[in-house]
């Protein structure tokens, strides 16, 4: 079959790598270069230049640099190895209940809200007045809220426990994922009659198949966990902080020579992911010789099943907490008076809602926009990197791009976000695109472009390639296949990704603060300046519906497969 275009495969393919490289990899590498120049001691721009080694002097003299570092490493790596073996736990015992929609519904609730919107609704449940103290105080007979630093603890422990809240259904979304693509049945099946206890083929089948397919998105937990900002903020502890939080306080320090230790704390935050990845691959191998030799040993297994519902039911309790974390920005918002110790608020109002004066709606529409603008802008990519793959001739159903192509679509993801924005942000600047909505949509779709290819590029190869053949068949050309058959066959993929990308750009606080130069505020940004020390019913008010706005998209884009086929009935 020959293809006539007005622009063709070769033209598709050549689009789709400019994108990747024009789109994601130049601004990456020129926020890395211009990072690297500040670390340096070159800012002309700004009046800030320095000897070439004062910068890293500098940081290296900061007050409690070592122990920023230490607690940096300890609530990543413990965050992601938590998530990541809850997640396995529940997908082993519950994978079978959690097929198809059944997972997208349950997990939704937690994928759709914001990083910082749990982490307030997790800072309120937590705090020495918060739920679990009032429901303790007549036990412990607490009369006043109890002097515990159960939240920005130094250990960093409630960061962690945020942390895994929040990507522990992520990992298990993508587990589930996974196991979709493997005869977990028959495995189980097949083991379970030579005498393995689940937790057995779990530990010695299943996994050593799955981690191929998830390794890349722990990497991506792990990146984020490391170098998380906006939870930090909300949960971690604050004297010391964790880098990423001391470098954003040198990078907003009204004195401009800050700049320079912030970009090399910036290189610091990048070679710290980048070992985290290094010590991620090393144990991956140690593993693979340990478990040859543990498989020789010819262990059944049968306690693993109580291991593997204890560590289940750590996960549940996990998700009952962030459910009632998220419940308590509502019951915030609409108190009026909740005196210690009440379990419910004695007085309830509207009227933080209704605050004249507070630019909440303002923030809204801004936060509105930019979902929207880099939403539409990563689908539109992420269909013209796809239908160029289609055009290209890429052979079967349920294949993958190129392995460093896939690196290089989720870069943004990989790399600590301060490590490139400041450096691009700068670059911005020079353009004269800084502190506008351009500059914060394009730097938004940089983090909404890799989550919409992974909700929509499985979806997007899996589809019959019988339907495009037989409309060119009927003689339709590719622009109308695209058109008329495809984008209508995967309409409940392409809404799930669009919510997912409206989630991502809701949640984005540092490129918001970057590129937004401090003239656009979001209800991200404003709910965790005000999480510092606000009123806690108007920092509910911000969070509520900073959570409310993915939570719609989602519902919506779950909601569409049926309002379809009541449309075709009618028809």
């Amino acid at each position: 079959m020959t293809r006539t275009l007005p622009i063709g495969a070769g033209g598709l393919r050549l689009l789709a790598w400019t994108v990747l490289a024009g789109g994601i990899l130049l601004p990456i590498a020129a926020g890395l270069w211009q990072t690297a120049r500040a670390a340096l001691g070159v800012m002309p721009a700004i009046g800030a230049d320095a000897p070439g080694w004062d910068a890293a002097a500098r940081l290296l003299a900061l007050p409690g640099l070592g122990r920023s570092v230490a607690v940096t490493l300890f609530t990543g790596a413990a965050s992601t190895l938590l998530a990541l073996v809850l997640a396995a736990a529940v997908a082993a015992l519950w994978h079978e209940r959690l097929r198809g929609r059944a997972a997208a519904r349950w997990l939704a609730p937690y994928l759709a809200a914001p990083h910082a919107a749990l982490a307030i609704g997790l800072a309120f449940l937590l705090a020495p007045s918060g739920w679990i103290a009032r429901a303790l105080a007549p036990l412990a007979g607490w009369e006043r809220p109890p002097d515990i630093a159960s939240v920005n603890d130094p250990a960093g422990l409630a960061l962690i426990l945020g942390l895994v809240i929040k990507e522990m259904p992520f990992l298990l979304l993508v587990m589930l994922s996974a196991l979709g693509q493997l005869p977990v049945a028959r495995h189980l099946a097949l083991g379970r009659s030579l005498g393995y206890g689940r937790g057995a083929v779990w530990l010695r089948v299943i996994l050593p198949q799955v981690w191929p397919l998830v390794r890349l998105p722990v990497m991506v937990v792990l990146a984020y966990g490391l170098s998380v900002v906006d939870m930090a903020l909300i949960l971690g502890p604050s004297n010391p902080p964790t880098l990423s939080v001391l470098l954003l306080r040198l990078f907003t320090a009204p004195d401009t020579a800050a700049l320079l230790p912030a970009s090399a704390g910036a290189l610091l935050q990048l070679a710290l992911v980048l070992a985290a990845f290094g010590v991620l691959l090393v144990l991956e191998r140690l593993a693979r010789s340990a478990g040859r030799a543990w498989l020789a040993r010819g262990w059944r297994g049968q306690a693993g099943e109580a291991l593997l519902r204890l560590a289940t039911g750590l996960a549940l309790t996990l998700f009952v907490l962030g459910a009632v974390a998220l419940v308590s920005l509502g019951l915030w918002s609409v108190a009026w008076r909740w005196p210690w110790p009440a379990l419910l608020p004695t007085g309830w109002t509207t009227a933080f809602w209704a605050a004249p004066g507070s630019g909440l709606w303002r923030a809204l529409a801004d936060t509105a926009i930019l979902a929207a603008g880099s939403t539409v802008l990563a689908l539109a990519l992420a269909v013209a990197w796809l239908e160029g793959e289609d055009r290209a001739g890429r052979p079967g159903p349920g294949r993958r791009g190129a392995g460093w192509a896939e690196v290089a679509i989720y870069l943004p993801l990989l790399l600590p976000q301060i490590a490139f924005l400041f450096g691009l942000n700068v670059l911005f600047l020079r353009m004269g695109l800084s502190g506008g909505h351009v500059a914060v949509i394009w730097a938004h779709a940089l983090f909404v472009f890799p989550y919409v290819m992974i909700a929509l590029s499985q979806p997007w190869r899996a589809l019959d390639p019988r339907l495009a053949r037989a409309a060119a068949a009927l003689g339709a050309g590719p622009w109308r296949r695209l058109w008329a058959v495809k984008l209508p066959a995967l309409a409940m993929p392409l809404s799930v990704a669009a919510a997912i990308g409206l989630a991502v750009s809701v949640s984005q606080y540092l490129p918001t603060l970057f590129m937004g130069a401090g003239r656009i505020a979001t209800l991200t940004t404003e709910a965790v300046t005000l999480s510092s020390g606000a009123d806690r019913r108007i920092t509910a008010v911000w969070a509520s519906l900073q959570a409310v706005l993915p939570w719609l998209a989602y519902g919506a884009a779950l909601m569409l497969p049926g309002l379809m086929r009541r449309g075709r009935g009618r028809a």
